[in-house]
């Protein structure tokens, strides 16, 4: 039957859940509304997974132990829970996930990394090995890969792209970090950054397409600073390629196009190199299939870790 994996996207409005193969093929998929309460300390949304999971393991012919979730926060150092996520989600933080599903090892990682592995497995990243994600989006977020591996860091606080600093006297956002890439292209920030004149991105790109100054002036300012922020991440991480997901990349050419003439300015080409900056390909539930992957995988280096264990102890006895 080959290796199958179930992966879950707890996202800010809705649920997804998948179950795939090996080759990243969906063979089923779900997903619904999340309810998310202080009251019941986030039991709805908790037995929504869980009876999604139970659906998506009865499917005839295919029962998999291999569960992947991805949700927003940071997750322990053995990626078995969030242990970090304020203000969001209630009852996410340091929740016991194979307890509660009554599953041995059940896999936990940042959405926005569990997207990066989608896109290098099936989607614009397929086939290279050092990649960078930034998720433009109501925040700025991403995901950062070395090697084939998603780079996690000390405390696992790694790809949060959106918390560089583009002004060292702006303001200062959740980090702590004065002028962020996020506070300069975030959906959160437009009603600011546009002096209350508009309420999303979306509106705003319209009115630049019209040309119109002012939407131009707010519009190619944000664009700007990106490219300062994605030329910087080059110097550092000197990435295959760097991808764009999220919400704002629905802004097409209005994006791309003025993003690679500040790119031109910005980005530090030495002998010609130059970083190429591509959409996202994955869908809706690329989270989803990129908690299943990350699950797979870890699972399998899992249970050559105990192999490896077993023979040693074997090996020693003789």
């Amino acid at each position: 039957m080959g290796n199958y994996a179930i992966g879950i996207d707890l996202g800010g409005t809705n649920i997804k859940a998948i179950l795939i193969n090996e080759d990243g093929e969906i063979l089923a998929q779900r997903q619904q509304p999340i309810i998310d309460t202080v009251k019941d300390n986030g039991a709805q949304w908790k037995n929504s997974i869980k009876e999604f999971i139970e659906e998506l393991k009865s499917i005839s012919g295919v029962n998999t132990e291999t569960i992947g979730i991805a949700a927003p926060g940071l997750p322990d150092h053995s990626n078995h829970n969030i242990s970090f996520m304020p203000g969001r989600l209630y009852g996410l933080e340091n929740f016991n996930w194979s307890e509660f599903l009554q599953e041995e090892n059940v896999m936990v990682i940042n959405d926005a990394q569990a997207a990066l592995i989608a896109e290098s497995k099936i989607g614009a990243g397929k086939d290279y090995s050092n990649l960078l994600m930034v998720t433009l989006g109501t925040g700025v977020g991403g995901g950062i890969m070395i090697d084939g591996k998603i780079h996690q860091g000390n405390g696992q606080r790694a790809g949060h792209l959106g918390h560089i600093s583009l002004d060292f006297q702006g303001h200062c956002g959740i980090t702590g970090i004065p002028g962020s890439l996020e506070d300069a292209i975030g959906n959160s920030t437009i009603e600011k950054r546009s002096l209350g004149k508009y309420l999303s991105t979306a509106s705003l790109v319209e009115d630049y397409k019209k040309g119109k100054p002012f939407a131009s002036w707010i519009w190619l300012d944000s664009v700007r600073k990106l490219a300062i922020g994605l030329a910087s991440f080059c110097n550092v991480l000197s990435p295959d390629k760097i991808i764009l997901g999220g919400g704002i990349c629905n802004a097409g050419k209005a994006l791309f196009t003025p993003l690679e003439e500040f790119m031109e300015n910005y980005e530090w080409k030495p002998g010609g190199l130059k970083v190429p900056i591509v959409k996202a390909k994955c869908n809706e539930f690329s989270g989803a299939v990129g908690a299943a992957f990350f699950a797979m995988v870890s699972s399998s280096e899992e249970k050559l870790r105990s192999w490896k264990l077993g023979k040693n102890k074997i090996g020693t006895g003789l």
